[in-house]
């Protein structure tokens, strides 16, 4: 936002600045504000008891686990997140290494290790790898339409399930093995929706989807812990300037406020939080996540944003992206395994079944990542999205852990398979202050509407307040 009328650089102490929210983006604003001498009153307000937002490590299963962000995907020269990392000292020998860097993973997960069917046999890994090769090479497709003119289809979505169609009518062999070629292409759209962030490729627009720049380097994660990084930007600020369980209720802007330690001057701003509490500013950072925007567009700015900064917050996309932690005693996967993928063997992309989430919502987990282990900690990691990631969220543990040991059971055809001792998960559509995981360019929504949100308010020229 920008300021009309007195000002604190007119008294040489600089501007008063906030910024809302300390995840990684809120932060880094922090970061770079404090190292810049013309910012001195800086502070940043945070609604919960933590920084780092959607960047959340634990302590648990005998080492760390990730509940938000997992990797740093293309981790190379161009990644500022790989840069930070490799300054905080915070990657291994490995992942810093050229040859690391080097490598071109085209942006796609890696293939299982095994696949299960939902009838209790393995599914033929050379399938699997026919069937990914499919898939991903009509994903390849899809970022092609970025500069074209006119996107044959809306959606990521109906593009694929076209081509998919096209390819089927060509296929040899029996009925069964055509529909276990679909089961196995519907576990990948599974994936597809974990990678985007959204409920289903549907949702996402086709022409912009190459808007997204894979860089090279094989994905890696932090030893200690992704939010080693969050707290060395933390531990590079002043002591105080983050301020917790700080919920901010609404943003007065284009205003012109007063407060008493500071007689005759005026602020543009005023941040006012659920506590009563009020904080006037020359300028404000707003870095709070898309689903919160979304859910409180109505109240959270007076006055109400302009239109069309309103119409981006409502089109963009914002999904719920989960994982779930089980723990078990003894593994019952073999010890060079990394990725247990699931198919169920009823399920096509091609069609579209209606069902209570609470009877299919396990059906979008896209199977489970081993997790490194000890001797006596061994632990897989399933990722799941859309509604059904936000199902689950309002079951109990114990109703979590029932379904998942019925369908490892199912799976493996080990009726007598020992459930899992233990469960953790995370529930970031639930969390009050974030609402979901993270954003999609949507159908309707063009990656202009990103551009536009980022662009500083008022819009007439005067100098900015947020």
């Amino acid at each position: 936002m920008e300021s009309s009328g007195g000002r604190a650089e007119s008294s040489g102490r600089g501007p008063r600045v906030l910024v809302v929210g300390s995840g990684i983006a809120g932060l880094g604003a922090a970061q770079r504000l404090c190292r810049h001498p013309a910012f001195p009153q800086l502070r940043v307000l945070e609604a919960t008891g933590r920084a780092g937002g959607r960047i959340r490590s634990e302590r648990g299963f005998g080492g760390v686990v990730e509940l938000g962000a997992h990797w740093i995907h293309g981790p190379s020269q161009s990644n500022p997140v790989f840069q930070l990392a490799a300054r905080y000292q915070l990657l291994g020998e490995k992942d810093l290494s050229e040859e690391n860097q080097q490598i071109d993973t085209g942006g796609h997960v890696g293939l299982p290790s095994v696949s299960y069917g939902s009838s209790g046999v393995s599914v033929s890994h050379e399938l699997v790898v026919e069937m990914a090769s499919l898939f991903y090479s009509l994903i390849d497709q899809t970022r092609e339409f970025l500069h074209t003119a006119d996107a044959p289809v809306p959606s990521v979505g109906e593009y694929l399930k076209k081509e998919i169609r096209r390819c089927a009518a060509g296929w040899m062999g029996d009925e069964p093995t055509r529909k276990l070629k679909l089961a196995i292409l519907n576990s990948f759209f599974n994936v597809e929706c974990c990678v985007s962030g959204t409920h289903s490729m549907d949702l996402v627009a086709l022409a912009p989807f190459g808007e997204y720049t894979v860089l090279p380097g094989l994905d890696c994660t932090f030893p200690g812990g992704y939010q080693g990084l969050t707290n060395c930007i933390m531990a590079s600020l002043p002591e105080g300037v983050i301020v917790f369980n700080k919920p901010v209720k609404t943003i007065h802007w284009n205003g012109s406020f007063q407060e008493a330690l500071s007689p005759g001057e005026t602020f543009p701003v005023l941040v006012e939080c659920e506590d009563g509490a009020c904080f006037p500013a020359h300028h404000v950072i707003i870095t709070v996540p898309l689903g919160f925007l979304k859910e409180h567009l109505d109240t959270f700015f007076e006055p109400p944003l302009p239109t069309e900064k309103a119409e981006a917050i409502r089109k963009i996309g914002f999904g719920t992206n989960n994982k779930i932690f089980l723990e078990f005693e003894e593994p019952f996967w073999e010890p060079d395994c990394q990725y247990i993928q699931v198919v169920w063997e009823d399920a096509s992309p091609l069609e579209d079944v209606a069902s209570e989430l609470r009877h299919v919502w396990f059906k979008k987990l896209i199977g489970f990542l081993v997790l490194p282990s000890s001797e006596s900690v061994h632990v897989l990691c399933g990722f799941i999205a859309g509604l059904e990631s936000e199902f689950m969220e309002t079951l109990s543990d114990e109703e979590v852990l029932l379904s998942l040991t019925q369908v490892l059971r199912r799976v493996t055809g080990n009726a007598r398979l020992p459930a899992p001792r233990s469960v953790l998960r995370s529930r970031w559509h639930s969390a009050p202050y974030t609402r979901g995981s993270y954003s999609y360019v949507a159908v309707g929504s063009t990656g202009d509407d990103i551009d536009l949100l980022a662009q500083p308010l008022p819009a007439d020229g005067a100098e900015a307040q947020f």
